[in-house]
């Protein structure tokens, strides 16, 4: 097979969160699940939208009404046309009406800024809504698309990078890095780094070239250095090996004396992920180093090696579910063994839209520290103009002190994981892969969009008093 890669104009990061797409028909469509707390336990009793503004409200409602009729599959194949086309005319880069038709459309609902200045006033008003913080990342990407039916892997480049490419991403970074604050998430994509990078990971190297070693070292200390963390994004099966070698080298290095710096993504669709787990917890009970994971359901369905992924949803359900369930009693997914160390100091990241995984993990992590039993720090997080009745459901829960577990004891709000939100930046022209995915995701996912503009339409009639 060869590997073709696309890169747009300019380096930079791509936060990837997406559903994968392809899944066959699940046997059951009520999936078992390992979490023994009820999610209703968790559901808010404050109305889930009430936190967002008006016109952020109104423009969610009229797109995800959009995104949840007939009208999202024509719209669909619009965005890839003109996402692929080499057209100057459908260009955003150099077609101002384009850009001006992208930008007050699915950019807007899913992109936080062009610039430093508006990503900041995005960066604030997300937190002036209640969330604890954001993750941020530089939307550019490679698009690896495999074709033939050979093994080979080849590269190719949209436009010539040299070594500046990697200098280009990391200064990009360190820009990204400025418009967050303590607590607050730097996301990074190692494919960003240019050809070398991606090649380096094509091949599998352990280690990264030294030019790229540099600027990840640096990168993650100056994210140290301001009290900010960095989770390092997943990517096609073809490069995550070598990813998980990298950022295992990073946290053994970066995640010492209590603290979580760097957290490596496992996508809970991989047949492998409660392995991939059981693996890094090893390793860094073995070792002495913190664990950092953010605990994704996968995003590369359609250009992966369909065998390695689970057959059904359902099957990717109950595995994520097994994953969030075994970090947060301190157990190893495989089970112990002679030889197993002792459960290592770990964080989680529970990166879903799906509402029934986040309100379960948040039973869970409740559930524990009400009752005293051991668990580790657990936060959550969806991406931008997607899931808001999920994300502002639990803002309000916070805001509001409705904390009550199933069994009805009180939970102070520290012991409630806390929320975030997921922005990408760049210009309309940097984010169009990162756009195209958002839309893809919403056709692959329909039901759950559909639930979105349901939920949309609720409040609009609770604030117009219906």
């Amino acid at each position: 097979m060869g590997l073709k890669i696309s890169w747009p104009k300019r380096p930079g990061l791509l936060h990837s969160g997406t559903k994968p797409l392809g899944y066959a028909k699940s046997s059951s469509t009520t999936p078992q699940y390992a979490i023994p707390i009820e999610a209703a336990s968790s559901l808010p009793r404050k109305a889930p939208l009430s936190v967002m503004p008006t016109k952020t409200f109104l423009r969610c409602l009229l797109f995800t009404s959009v995104m949840s009729s007939p009208l999202l599959r024509p719209c669909v194949s619009i965005l890839k046309y003109v996402v692929e086309s080499k057209s100057f005319l459908l260009s955003p880069s150099t077609n101002p009406v384009m850009n001006y038709l992208l930008r007050t459309t699915i950019y807007n609902q899913f992109c936080a800024g062009t610039n430093e200045a508006g990503v900041r006033r995005t960066v604030q008003d997300m937190k002036s809504l209640g969330f604890k913080g954001v993750i941020l990342g530089y939307a550019r990407e490679s698009v690896a698309r495999m074709e033939g039916a050979d093994s080979r892997w080849e590269t190719v480049s949209q436009k010539a990078l040299e070594e500046s490419a990697i200098e280009e991403w990391k200064q990009g970074n360190l820009r990204t890095l400025k418009m967050i604050g303590e607590g607050d998430y730097l996301a990074i994509k190692f494919t960003g780094a240019g050809p070398a990078a991606v090649e380096a990971l094509a091949r599998g190297d352990p280690v990264p070239p030294p030019q790229i070693k540099q600027a990840i070292t640096e990168l993650c200390a100056a994210t140290a250095a301001q009290n900010s963390r960095l989770w390092i994004d997943a990517e096609q099966q073809v490069f995550q090996p070598a990813i998980d070698a990298w950022s295992i080298d990073l946290m053994r290095q970066f995640n010492r004396q209590g603290a979580v710096v760097v957290l490596n993504t496992i996508q809970a669709y991989l047949k492998a992920s409660a392995e991939n787990v059981h693996h890094h917890l090893c390793l860094a009970g073995k070792e002495g180093w913190s664990l950092g994971i953010k605990l994704v359901r996968g995003a590369y369905i359609a250009h992966d090696i369909r065998s390695r992924i689970h057959d059904t949803k359902a099957d990717t359900d109950r595995n994520y579910n097994h994953i969030v369930e075994c970090l947060l009693t301190r157990r190893f997914p495989l089970g112990e063994s002679e030889g197993t160390p002792v459960f290592p100091d770990a964080r989680l990241f529970v990166a879903t839209h799906n509402a029934e995984s986040v309100r379960k993990a948040s039973s869970l992590f409740q559930h524990r520290v009400v009752n005293g039993f051991p668990t580790i720090p657990v936060e959550v997080g969806q991406l931008q103009g997607m899931a808001d009745e999920v994300s502002c459901g639990l803002v309000a829960q916070h805001q509001a002190g409705d904390y009550l577990p199933a069994e009805g004891k009180p939970v102070a709000a520290s012991a409630v994981p806390g929320v975030f939100k997921c922005l990408a930046w760049g210009t309309t022209q940097e984010c169009l892969h990162f756009l195209l995915r958002r839309a893809v995701e919403n056709q692959s996912a329909m039901e759950r969009t559909r639930d979105t503009a349901a939920a949309l339409r609720v409040e609009a009639r609770r604030r117009i008093g219906l």
